[in-house]
């Protein structure tokens, strides 16, 4: 070998090795904008939250005047936050509300999806359209929406009851967490109607072939195909739906105005903002937001491992 030829070798080596780390760090530097976002608004929260749960401040003085001190708290802030019963009956309502309205809900959404990608549906994209509508209004012009037909003197149902001789009372201390909860339903089904939809057209055509030529009819083909190949966008919706049941803020803060049985602990979430907000005690709330998310963890965690079993 020449001179020329052991001197270009390691030149060519030192060039592929410098192009190789170019490539490497090519994907890092596009994602960094979004990494850092990432952390900014989602990671960086959580954190301040975490840290503010373990921590007391104490405000000498009656506006604070004379100093501020903090210290580490421990667990004090989340016993205090356990200690009030409201929060912690909050949570029991939102497990009842979840049991009852994300089954419904689910329930509707496959019925939704089946009848759209069945055979014999006509318009299927129109009616795609007119179900998914509802999540595109914000939650508090959908309750503004509904209220109107809760409100007594202003809603045409109740009218029309009573014309009958139905007494009827969507805001009462019984009925206005299962008017909320159609309120969540209404807007939601069409959002995860349109998942399981997804999932359906992921489904090969010759499965449904098959199932033809074996002469299934219909309903045969929805409960021994489409419902076993959909179950991925099943388990997926019910997630997400038992994460949003404890996140409930919106809804019920809205109703409060025009019924007196919600009050401002009724959700886990309004009773963390009530207690950042209306009594100024931030790291309680930081307390019952880490509780919030641990126990949606811990109830989505519990449902995946009982799917998972079961499958």
């Amino acid at each position: 070998m020449s001179a020329t030829e052991q001197s270009t070798a390691p030149a060519a080596t030192s060039g592929r090795r410098r192009r190789g780390s170019q490539l490497t760090a090519a994907p890092w530097l596009l994602l960094a904008p979004f990494l850092l976002f990432f952390v900014l608004t989602f990671v960086l929260p959580i954190l301040v939250a975490v840290g503010q749960s373990f921590t007391r401040v104490t405000r000498s003085g009656v506006f604070g005047e004379q100093g501020v001190t903090s210290e580490f708290a421990w667990f004090a802030n989340y016993a205090q936050a356990l200690e009030n019963g409201n929060f912690i009956d909050s949570i029991i309502r939102m497990l009842l509300f979840g049991v009852v309205q994300v089954t419904v809900m689910i329930a509707l959404s496959t019925v939704l999806a089946l009848l759209l990608e069945s055979a014999s549906a006509r318009w299927p994209g129109f009616f795609r359209a007119v179900y998914f509508l509802p999540y595109g209004i914000p939650g508090v012009i959908a309750t503004i929406l509904w209220s109107f037909l809760y409100v007594p003197g202003l809603s045409p149902v109740i009218d029309a009851a009573e014309v009958v001789g139905i007494e009827l009372d969507f805001l009462g201390a019984g009925t206005v967490l299962w008017s909320i909860a159609n309120i969540v339903t209404w807007t939601y089904a069409g959002y995860n109607m349109m998942i399981i939809v997804a999932q359906l057209k992921a489904i090969p055509t010759e499965v449904y072939e098959a199932a033809k030529v074996d002469g299934a009819g219909p309903l045969r083909v929805a409960a021994s195909i489409q419902l076993p190949l959909i179950r991925p966008a099943l388990v997926l919706t019910t997630v997400f739906s038992i994460i949003g049941t404890l996140q409930l803020f919106a809804e019920p803060q809205v109703l409060s105005t025009v019924a007196p049985d919600v009050d401002s602990e009724y959700t886990p979430n309004l009773s963390a903002y009530t207690t950042a907000f209306a009594y100024n005690d931030y790291n309680v709330a930081a307390a019952q937001a880490v509780l919030i998310a641990l126990v949606a963890f811990a109830l989505s965690f519990l449902f995946l491992r009982l799917t998972n079993r079961r499958s």
